[in-house]
């Protein structure tokens, strides 16, 4: 899931007339006490959220003030997190991706600017032109006009990256250039274009330009290397109003945008990096030539709703805003609804920057404490209830989906034909392959590469419904399955309500 948006929208408000350039350093007693208020600030949010677990990291001029961790790695056992436990990081992966294609940009290997069918020609979209000419760039900075989360409905059902990726020349697209929305596999087709482009895959590239060379043991592009942890943060869902391990999501498809896992520990060594301009204990990392463009703004992500608000950016990767004391603040927020949800904060003027690591849902927890960090570091105060706000704007990120939720089923709801005549092969250019059998009063609807079932019950008419829990489907939501019939009885196809966001999710029925 991305959160960059509605992260923003919060994130560069605070109250009063604009405030002067604050560029001079912030005086080393003001970043103290803001450091000293951390364990309160984390203690209340815990209290208010219930996160289960939490680290945390503050970086100050090339040194780590600050880490530690809080609460349980998973609810029931008593694996305490502590500042080497290893997180899911979600879409903050999208932040340290971009470092990774700056790496390589500095050492000739790719330019921002390569159209992404130089290294992927098989690639396209559903425009020829825009095909021909999107490039590495275009899809970090989320302006290649895919729609937001395209390809995700895919990864659902267990298709790989490959399969994503050449499908998604179905989708529809937007304005080329002049459009944001969020996409996941669009970055993930431009790593994917460097790797190739690198002659290696894209998790041992980033190994072999980022973490070896950072000295983050810990950090991998790998979801084997992550399960493989013994001090590993476990995710929690929210099931009937409360934190549980549930369903692990597994990124790796997406690995580039939201398959990175780290310890705050590894993470403190990448922010010292980007704040010291590419540079780590005295060793060039990145060419600050090639990092500038991926910190730096590329689009308009969020337009201001008044002549004096401030717009919303987003470079290559990474969000960049300018808050109201004119520093430039970047940042980015990751969340899984399967059991992530992380937050940094930096603010390149101070050398400054905060990492905040969550093994739960999104709820807000990880966004208010690094906005009210700096609220203390900027302002010497907390300027607002963030964690109510954020609450209030993450709360529709966990609540159930689809048109059914919450209705009750017709008294009178006769089908107009026999089960058996549902049964059957369907067919889907974008989705595959779906199958149809009768197991008694109710249909098993098979869906994607691994097989994946689900029990539709009857509702009314040609509608059936049956419950759904994925990355993008929290607990609780229902998708309806309804079948096109013709006047004559004969079945025409069928629509998985779930997957219809873009109208792609007709299957057509398979020899009658």
């Amino acid at each position: 899931m991305g959160l960059c948006v509605l992260v923003l929208t919060l994130a560069v408000w605070a109250p009063g007339a604009w405030a002067k350039n604050t560029d001079a350093p912030t005086p080393a007693e003001q970043v103290k006490a803001a450091v000293d208020q951390i364990d309160g600030l984390i203690e209340t949010v815990m209290a208010e959220t219930g996160v289960p677990g939490l680290a945390v990291a503050v970086v100050h001029q090339g040194k780590t003030l600050f880490s530690k961790g809080y609460g349980v790695r998973e609810l029931g056992k008593p694996g305490p997190v502590d500042v080497d436990t290893v997180f899911q990081l979600a879409s903050l992966s999208k932040s340290v991706s971009a470092s990774v294609v700056a790496h390589q940009v500095g050492k000739g290997v790719v330019s921002w600017d390569d159209p992404v069918q130089q290294y992927l020609p098989w690639l396209q979209l559903q425009d020829p032109w825009v095909s021909e000419h999107v490039s590495i760039g275009d899809f970090f900075a989320h302006r290649s006009g895919l729609p937001d989360h395209a390809g995700d409905d895919l990864e659902d059902l267990g298709f790989d990256r490959q399969y994503i990726l050449e499908h998604l020349k179905y989708l529809p697209l937007s304005a080329f250039r002049n459009t944001y929305a969020y996409t996941n596999f669009g970055m993930t087709a431009g790593a994917e274009a460097v790797a190739v482009a690198s002659g290696v895959d894209w998790a041992s590239l980033a190994e072999n330009t980022l973490y070896v060379p950072l000295g983050m043991a810990s950090t991998s592009s790998r979801f084997e290397d992550y399960w493989a942890q013994g001090n590993r943060a476990v995710g929690h869902a929210i099931i009937d109003g409360e934190f549980k391990p549930a369903l692990q999501r597994i990124p790796d498809p997406q690995s580039p945008a939201g398959g990175v896992s780290a310890s705050v520990t590894d993470f403190s060594r990448w922010m010292i990096m980007l704040l010291s301009q590419g540079r780590f204990e005295d060793r060039v990392i990145i060419e600050e030539s090639a990092l500038t463009p991926a910190l730096t703004p590329e689009i308009i992500s969020q337009h201001p709703a008044t002549p004096v608000d401030r717009a919303s950016f987003y470079g290559y990767g990474v969000n960049v805003a300018i808050q109201p004391t004119g520093q430039t603040m970047l940042s980015h927020s990751g969340a899984f609804v399967l059991g992530a949800s992380t937050s940094y904060m930096l603010l390149p003027s101070q050398e400054l920057g905060i990492a905040v690591f969550t093994n739960a849902a999104p709820v807000g927890a990880a966004e208010s404490v690094t906005a009210q960090f700096m609220d203390l570091v900027q302002y010497g105060s907390v300027q607002r209830e963030w964690l109510a706000g954020y609450q209030q704007l993450f709360a529709p990120m966990t609540a159930p989906l689809g048109e059914l939720v919450g209705r009750q089923r017709p008294v009178s709801a006769e089908l107009s034909v026999d089960l058996e005549s549902l049964e059957g092969g369907y067919d889907n250019d974008y989705f595959g392959p779906a199958r149809v059998e009768q197991d008694d009063v109710s249909l098993i609807l098979t869906l994607g590469p691994d097989e994946r079932t689900f029990e539709a019950k009857h509702w009314a008419g040609d509608v059936f419904y049956f419950p759904v829990f994925t990355e993008n489907m929290p607990s609780g939501s229902l998708s309806s399955l309804i079948f096109d019939i013709s006047d004559d009885g004969l079945v025409q196809s069928l629509t998985v309500e779930f997957l219809n966001e873009y109208g792609l999710a007709v299957f057509n029925r398979q020899g009658r």
